[in-house]
């Protein structure tokens, strides 16, 4: 017999980090639709949400503004959430610096060659996409080992696993050494150091039945350049981007007792890129 309440996330506690962005407010939606109590901790405010789809879950989402990169920033949250709810079920770190391709794929953006990068943003997405998850799995697995249960989910990507193409990038015109865009190294780094991060804390938390887990999301359609998309689809087996709201099935799955003998393990949801 399929027992249908074992997703079932009702009352659940979950901490979300950088759930304000495009997917964020999804993997926020997936918790709230299946009854969790939800705390997104993100510097920006509440008001970026699409209301229409949060009105429901009013009473169970809240809004924490929070710097991630600080430690001290990210401890005051964690109290917050225990003085109001008493324990964290579920911690998903989702918060990076993803810079977006131009709309135009002919603007030129040559900086982001690794031959010319600039050191200054170095630190500032190392803080976000890796320093921040560590300070919240820290914070996160302090409540969940007095508890002797938890989930923690790091969202990496399919550049956690795979490198990037650069060609994709490339228009047509162009010869391959005029290619105008370049996905970041950093941001590579920092996926694949989730990962890294996932299987530590798996193996360290397992004795406090503490599961943890990576979901690494391919591409995710967004009005992008019509010639970068053309370009991209041909690397995808399923020959198409993700919808954005085709990745909360997922996390359902990581955050609920459906996946109970699951941990330090990579979920990677590409459309079959990184397959090829």
């Amino acid at each position: 017999m399929i027992n249908a309440s074992k997703n079932s996330l009702t009352k659940k506690i979950a901490v979300i980090t950088g759930g304000s962005g495009l997917l964020g407010q999804q993997h926020c939606l997936a918790l709230l639709e299946k009854g969790a109590i939800v705390f997104n901790l993100d510097i920006l405010p509440l008001e970026i949400f699409n209301l229409n789809e949060f009105t429901a879950y009013s009473k169970n989402f809240h809004n924490i503004l929070c710097d991630i990169t600080n430690e001290k920033n990210v401890e005051a949250a964690f109290k917050q959430v225990i003085e109001r709810q008493g324990r964290v079920d579920i911690l998903i770190n989702n918060a990076s610096i993803d810079y977006k391709i131009p709309s135009n794929l002919s603007e030129n953006m040559q900086d982001f060659r690794f031959e010319n990068y600039d050191f200054s943003s170095w630190q500032s997405e190392l803080a976000v996409g890796l320093t921040g998850a560590v300070y919240c799995c820290k914070y996160a697995a302090r409540i969940m080992i007095k508890n002797k249960a938890g989930i923690i989910i790091n969202i990496s990507s399919d550049l956690g696993v795979i490198a990037p193409d650069q060609r994709i990038y490339k228009k047509s015109s162009a010869s391959s050494s005029d290619i105008l865009y370049f996905k970041p190294f950093s941001y590579s780094i920092i996926k694949h150091g989730i990962i890294g991060l996932t299987k530590y804390l798996s193996t360290y938390l397992a004795e406090f039945g503490i599961r943890v887990n990576t979901l690494s999301p391919g591409s995710i359609f967004n009005d992008q350049d019509p010639e970068f998309l053309h370009n991209l689809k041909n690397k995808i087996p399923l020959g198409r981007l993700a919808s954005v709201s085709e990745y909360k099935g997922a996390i359902q799955f990581l955050a609920s007792d459906d996946s109970s003998y699951m941990t330090g393990q990579n979920l990677i949801i590409d459309g079959g890129r990184s397959t090829w």
